[in-house]
């Protein structure tokens, strides 16, 4: 019995090969051990570090997801009770008049009879080709799924608020270019306007002059436009009513590390593979549950009781009643619906196998584009640096040629022109080095969500110490 017991059916399972790099296209540069940690901190703002913090508690995807966790960690509980025996009570009482017209109840029977029963049933299904066995393995592994699924919304959650921020500060980078250029186009148009009416100018220069003024000032409400979108969009995030987001300036930021890691990393930090990889453990278990089906299924059964006419002998040793037994129950024909649900399983596992192949290309390609957009983003901050410091000489100089009379004021708002655009792409540019390294740690996933969920745990228990389980706590427990 022994030996059948230890024996479950179905392919044990075992990680498909798959060829990795090994080394990124990208090369990293001063990359640093800080994936595991809260890489978010190291950015130097506190305003920040408290709105990841509201997302983390309140951003209702999260919750949503937290609530799945809990869900199927109740299915892992249901399904591994099969293992054990099932117990059970009951209980009846019964007043019963048979008829004098049936000719097999003695004419000294008592037509009206009481009867009271008390009984305990034990029932246990023998695991002998390990259908329970299989059955928990694809709840667990489906548990695990869910909470690697959970740890996929929280690194989401966590760089969309960062991506978020940052885009937000800079458009108010760019919003105070845009009132700057504004303000001294204005200064530009009213000593213009001067110089007009003491008639050493043009009506040409002032009207090209208002129409530059005015070329901004269209421009300003569509960046406030973009802000007040943003800062709604991001307050969906921290779960909260749309409303303004307190931040600083991007002058503020500090330009964390960069992670380091090799493609290999990506199977044990992307909450994404690790899912894809609990999916295709669940699937494997459950082609073991439709082979089970095969093969009969073996059960063991008693029952003690007590049983009396008369409510006042039901307690006596002489009212006692039992019974044990066992039943086998199997499949003779099933006119291929056994068949048909193996074909399935084995389907559904061969669609697995390819959705984790294509998880793992996609995080080595996200972490690949991610390099090459902080490496392009460095050398673009660069050029447009050299490029504004250009603008800055050209617009001098052609301002001087105008009060000098060598050429029109066309000339000098081409200048400014240029100008405002160099220093639009200079503020991108600044901004996008800042996304890239986010990108970076969405992409490479990281530890630092593990770390997360201890810390919340160890709060929620503070607060309430009495059963208060995280899902991070529920996943080491699985783990165990």
């Amino acid at each position: 019995m022994s030996a059948l017991a230890g024996c479950a059916l179905g392919p044990d399972y075992q990680r498909p090969e798959l060829p990795l790099p090994p080394a990124w296209r990208a090369p990293l540069v001063d990359a640093a051990d800080v994936a595991n940690t809260a890489w978010w901190e190291a950015i130097g703002d506190e305003d920040l570090n408290a709105l990841i913090k509201t997302a983390l508690d309140a951003n209702k995807d999260l919750q949503l997801a937290t609530l799945r966790v809990e869900e199927f960690d109740a299915r892992l509980q249901v399904s591994r009770a099969g293992e054990y025996p099932q117990v059970g009570y009951g209980a009846s009482g019964k007043r019963q008049r048979f008829t004098e017209e049936r000719p097999s109840i003695p004419q000294s029977a008592e037509l009206t009879q009481n009867v009271f029963e008390m009984s305990l049933n034990v029932g246990w299904e023998l695991d002998l080709w390990g259908r329970v066995r299989r059955s928990n393995e694809a709840a667990r592994a489906d548990l695990l799924a869910t909470e690697e699924a959970r740890r996929a919304v929280m690194l989401t959650v966590v760089t969309n608020v960062a991506t978020s921020y940052v885009e937000l500060i800079g458009l108010d980078q760019q919003l105070a270019l845009t009132r700057q250029s504004l303000k001294n186009r204005e200064d530009s148009l009213a000593l213009i306007d001067t110089k007009y009416k003491g008639g050493s100018g043009t009506r040409l220069s002032v009207a090209q002059a208002r129409a530059a003024v005015d070329e901004l000032a269209v421009a300003i409400p569509d960046i406030e436009r973009q802000i007040a979108l943003l800062e709604n969009a991001l307050s969906a995030l921290l779960g909260r009513n749309p409303g303004p987001i307190q931040r600083r300036t991007i002058d503020a930021l500090v330009l964390p590390p960069v992670p380091q890691g090799v493609p290999s990393d990506v199977l044990a930090r992307r909450p994404d593979v690790l899912a894809a990889e609990q999916s295709l453990i669940a699937a494997n278990a459950r082609i073991g549950v439709a082979k089970t089906q095969y093969l009969p299924s073996i059960s063991l059964t008693s029952v003690l009781g007590l049983a009396s006419d008369e409510l006042k002998w039901l307690l006596e040793r002489t009212a006692r009643t039992g019974e044990i037994g066992a039943g086998l129950v199997g499949t003779l024909f099933s006119a291929g619906r056994i068949e048909g649900d193996v074909r399935q399983t084995e389907a559904v596992h061969k669609q697995m196998v390819v959705t984790y192949q294509k998880a793992v290309q996609t995080a080595l390609r996200e972490v690949e584009d991610a390099l090459v957009f902080r490496a392009k983003a460095n050398e673009q901050l660069a050029a447009t640096g050299r490029l504004v410091e250009s603008m800055k000489e050209v617009e001098s100089l052609s301002r001087m040629r105008y009060e000098g009379g060598y050429s029109g004021y066309l000339e000098v708002l081409d200048a400014e022109r240029e100008l405002y655009s160099a220093q639009l792409q200079q503020a991108q540019g600044h901004r996008d080095t800042y996304l890239a390294l986010i990108s970076i740690y969405k992409a490479m996933g990281g530890g630092w969500m593990v770390e997360q969920d201890k810390l919340r745990a160890n709060a929620a228990v503070a607060v309430a110490p009495v059963d208060v389980r995280e899902p991070g706590a529920i996943h080491e427990e699985i783990q165990k």
